[in-house]
């Protein structure tokens, strides 16, 4: 399965952008009820990524106040991308090697898709290994 595979029927792509303050990011975050996000600079390229995480280490656990910062001054900066033709394989591999949730996925223009979650790649896993459960369950206990 690829990353097309798993996020080719979303309809949004969630983000913000840099000079959004930290408060209205958490705001966003939990109205569209995602753990992270993207942030794009004004020509709309993606530029970092903001998480639950961030905020409540950069700035909750710093007691900063988050209406004064910008999602600019912390935000991830090192993005780890992944192209929609990659395998789900080589996202978990991605994540595990870089210790992180998400992936940013970039079309061949380099133009911001969306991001690829672990909890995306860990639906697809569930389901499969139902699927099979059921298929071996038919099998050992075939219809009457």
């Amino acid at each position: 399965m690829k990353v097309l595979d798993l996020i080719g029927s979303r309809k949004e792509v969630f983000s913000i952008t840099e000079e959004t303050s930290v408060h209205q990011a958490a705001q966003y975050l939990r109205e569209k009820q995602v753990r992270s996000v993207g942030v794009v600079d004004a020509g709309g390229k993606i530029v970092g990524v903001i998480s639950h995480s961030d905020v409540s280490d950069k700035v909750a656990a710093e007691n900063k106040c988050p209406a004064w910062m910008k999602a600019s001054d912390i935000m991830t900066r090192d993005l780890v991308t992944v192209s929609p033709e990659m395998t789900m394989e080589e996202c978990l591999r991605l994540m595990e090697q870089n210790t992180i949730f998400h992936l940013i996925v970039l079309d061949e223009q380099k133009g911001f898709r969306g991001m690829l979650s672990v909890s995306d790649i860990l639906r697809v896993v569930a389901s499969d290994e139902k699927a099979r459960a059921d298929l071996l369950e038919a099998f050992i206990f075939p219809p009457r």
